[in-house]
């Protein structure tokens, strides 16, 4: 379901959560979990289409034996509960928990509800948005509503593969299950509807406005470093380099901008040096110094 951001849980915490920080993060896990709930029993599965990881391979043993999908939920991501605990920390395994338990019980209610739209592609599309976005704010906030990245995590030391890498073969396995379950074009908009809640789960996990490192090299560097700063509105930092071809010393101008500053810098640099070096990097998130984001409103 989710992507290996998980990989970024600390796996020893020293900090304790304050009552505020920890109020916050049982609200929004709840919230999360809930959308979850909604993707799945108000759009995805009364269509007979799935999303992948442990929730996939739960909606289709549902289908086949009766069993509520809140029920196999929960069985099926508690062994994960447990290798989370060692292997990523106390914080991160209760609130996967925690977050697992609102997802089943949010399941059964929900699925008595009658159900939107009998569109499938419709229902592809506005459930995978809504489970992207719940499952987005439960890993922002220290959890996870899927053991697969868990076992990924295991997995990714004993095999030359990223976590990425063994999260994509699982889901391929179990969204190409679903073509024998439910028939091959409910597999098809599985996909869909698995694409679109990846996406959804990153925009939700680093926001709209993304951050754009940027690395500039050219002999005019004060005069653009002063034009980024004053025209720009954004600090900069000189860096010492060296050519490896000519050996000749070069200052290398670093700065930091919103999405939305982008053009308006690459503007200033080629009024000055239409020549400069110039490259333009995503950046999954940026704290301290100067930087903020609400400059650009």
């Amino acid at each position: 379901m989710s992507t290996a951001q998980l990989t970024e849980q600390p796996k020893k915490e020293h900090r304790k959560l304050s009552k505020g920080t920890l109020a916050k993060r049982i609200i929004l896990i709840t919230l999360g979990a809930l959308f979850v709930a909604v993707g799945l029993e108000i759009f995805l599965v009364p269509n007979r289409v799935i999303d992948g990881g442990i929730v996939g391979v739960s909606i289709i043993l549902s289908h086949l034996t009766g069993v509520k999908l809140g029920v196999l939920l929960f069985l099926f991501n508690m062994p994960f509960f447990f290798l989370g605990y060692k292997q990523i920390g106390k914080t991160f395994a209760l609130s996967t928990l925690y977050g697992v338990i609102v997802l089943s019980i949010g399941t059964a209610y929900l699925h008595p509800v009658e159900v939107l739209t009998e569109d499938v592609l419709l229902a592809s599309v506005f459930g995978g948005i809504i489970l992207g976005i719940g499952v987005g704010i439960v890993i922002r906030y220290g959890g996870s509503l899927d053991g697969t990245e868990i076992l990924a995590i295991m997995f990714n030391k004993q095999l030359p593969f990223s976590v990425g890498q063994v999260v994509m073969f699982f889901n391929i396995f179990i969204l190409g299950s679903a073509g024998f379950v439910f028939g091959w074009d409910r597999a098809m908009y599985s996909l869909i509807a698995y694409f679109i809640a990846f996406k959804t789960i990153d925009i939700t996990i680093e926001g709209f406005d993304e951050t754009k490192s940027v690395w500039i090299i050219s002999d005019m560097h004060r005069e653009i470093g002063e034009a980024l700063l004053h025209r720009l509105g954004r600090g900069v930092t000189y860096l010492q380099g060296e050519g490896a071809y000519t050996g000749d010393d070069k200052k290398v101008i670093f700065c930091v901008v919103t999405r939305l500053e982008e053009a308006k810098l690459k503007s200033i640099v080629e009024d000055i040096d239409p020549e400069a070096f110039l490259a333009v990097g995503n950046i999954h998130d940026v704290k301290g110094g100067r930087f903020k984001k609400r400059d650009i409103h």
